[in-house]
């Protein structure tokens, strides 16, 4: 249950958070919920991982839907991939696996008890 709890208070701190601060303040948002949440490592690193995930997707189809896909199929085409997909998938990746490196580190500072 602190999973999904952290998970889903990191999506959505996560998202407030990149609205009005730079995208790495996602990293801080995984690190202090990870710090304050008392769950395994294992679990911190998903949480944050999953997280993420789920925000970084939502804002991007938030933003792609609208404008009919036109700048993730140039940037795709920048980066030399086959589809707007794949670029989607590759920054959504990207960002996961930081926060869930920033919420492992969180956990791991947390003192033991």
């Amino acid at each position: 249950m602190r999973f999904l709890f952290s998970a889903i208070l990191i999506a959505l701190l996560s998202a407030v958070a990149e609205y009005f601060l730079p995208w790495w303040s996602m990293a801080v948002v995984c690190f202090i919920v990870a710090l304050f949440i008392n769950e395994r490592k294992v679990f911190a690193f998903w949480s944050g991982f999953c997280g993420v995930a789920v925000c970084w997707l939502a804002v991007a189809l938030w933003h792609d839907i609208p404008n009919e896909h036109i700048l993730s199929s140039r940037m795709a085409i920048l980066f030399h991939l086959p589809g707007s997909w794949l670029f989607m998938a590759a920054s959504v990746l990207i960002g996961a696996v930081v926060g869930g490196l920033a919420a492992l580190s969180g956990a791991m500072v947390r003192p033991k008890r």
